[in-house]
Order: C-alpha cells, then structure tokens, then sequence
C-alpha cells in the first residue's frame, strides 16, 4: 500500500529529481533543435536569394537559424531550475495534438480544406478539450464555414477545396 504525501493530497505536484528534470530540459531543447535543422534545410532547399532579390527559402531559413541558436541555447543551460513537473498523462495531448497537425497537414493537400479543418478542430475541442458535443459542432463548422469566406470567397486564395462555390 502507497502513502500520500499531503503536497499529493492536495493536489500539488511532487517536483522531479535534478536529473530528471535535466533530462527533461535537454529533450524540451533537442526537439526545436532538431526541427529547425530539418526545417533549415528545406529552406535552403527552396533557394534563398540574395537580400536584394530574396528567394522563397530565406525567411524561413532565417527563422530555423534563430530556432536552432534558441535551441543550443537551451540546451547548454539545461540545469535544473525547479520549475520543471514530471510528465503525466495529461503530457500526451500535446503529442496528439502536434501529430494531429502532420495529419492535418498530409490531408489538406489531397482532400481539401474542409473536411481535415473540421475533423482537426472536433478531434481538439472534443477529444482534447473535452468540449460537449453542441459547442464542438458549432466552433468546428462555424469556424470552417467563416475561414472558408475568408481566404477562399473574401481574398480568394486558391486552397484546395471540395466545395463546388
């Protein structure tokens, strides 16, 4: 049988050991360092130009190289600072919610705006946000509705879209 400590009882977090809570600091600074890498290779990729005839690659390539010198940073002061809590479950919604982004992504380009902005926002008010099914619906498709006039009717951005209008 397990004894609560009265901080649990409460219902406070125990902080984590020094070396957890590094680790923890380390990996929090490794994952922006390695998607900047990734992404700074893209954009070189893209072409960058010159300043005076700037290519489609450049500003992104100058936002990864100032995400990767944030990440080293970090990662050089990952010490302790007594701040840090341990993972819980509750920790997973921000992986749902960061790969529910690659889906919504991977499925925009070959099914339209529509039905992936609609289910992204049900999975994130619903499952995540554990929102009722009524606001879920209205948020979800109101939402599609208005950002569909927005960049397809109001400024007539060519996103790919099923609706015939």
């Amino acid at each position: 049988m397990t004894s609560v400590t009265p901080e649990e009882e409460e219902g406070l977090l125990v902080p984590p050991s020094p070396e957890y809570a590094r680790r923890q600091n380390i990996v929090a600074a490794i994952i922006p360092l390695a998607v900047g890498v990734i992404a700074g290779i893209m954009s070189w990729n893209l072409g960058i130009g010159t300043l005076s005839n700037p290519g489609p690659g450049l500003w992104p390539l100058a936002v990864s190289v100032a995400m990767v010198v944030t990440a080293a940073v970090l990662a050089l002061r990952s010490g302790p600072t007594g701040e840090e809590e341990t993972f819980t479950r509750e920790a997973l919604i921000v992986v749902v919610a960061a790969v529910s982004l690659l889906g919504y992504a991977f499925l925009f380009e070959r099914i339209g705006f529509e039905i992936p902005t609609v289910a992204l926002l049900v999975l994130w008010l619903k499952g995540l946000g554990r929102e009722g099914w009524r606001m879920t619906a209205i948020i979800s498709l109101g939402s599609t509705a208005a950002l569909y006039l927005l960049f397809v009717t109001g400024l007539g951005v060519s996103l790919p879209h099923i609706l015939p209008f």
